[in-house]
């Protein structure tokens, strides 16, 4: 038996762009004035702006997050194994606090 895989951001890409055609499909057949519809799509499109500038910040924050899960899981795993683990040097930012 072969396996298929999906990539996952495909899917969601598709199922994206079918919304969005199925969107403008609905405004552009729906009984009303074209000035009317052209301020609804101008409101859409300004909510899914507004909704797109929230996207890199919370990746990043995310990917913060990830970043210091598997770092956390790294260390955990190597001190149950019994590896020595060297601190890290008192740099700038490590170590004892600076007087301000």
């Amino acid at each position: 038996m072969s396996e298929t895989h999906v990539n996952p951001s495909a899917v969601v890409l598709a199922f994206a762009l079918g919304a969005a055609a199925g969107a403008v499909a609905a405004l552009l057949t729906a009984p009303q004035s074209g000035r009317e519809t052209r301020r609804r799509l101008r409101i859409l499109a300004d909510e899914a702006a507004d909704e797109a500038a929230r996207i890199p910040p919370a990746l990043s924050a995310a990917c913060s997050r990830a970043a210091r899960a598997a770092r956390d899981a790294f260390v955990d795993t190597l001190r149950s194994e019994g590896v020595p683990l060297q601190e890290p040097a008192a740099g700038p930012q490590g170590g004892a606090e600076r007087g301000h």
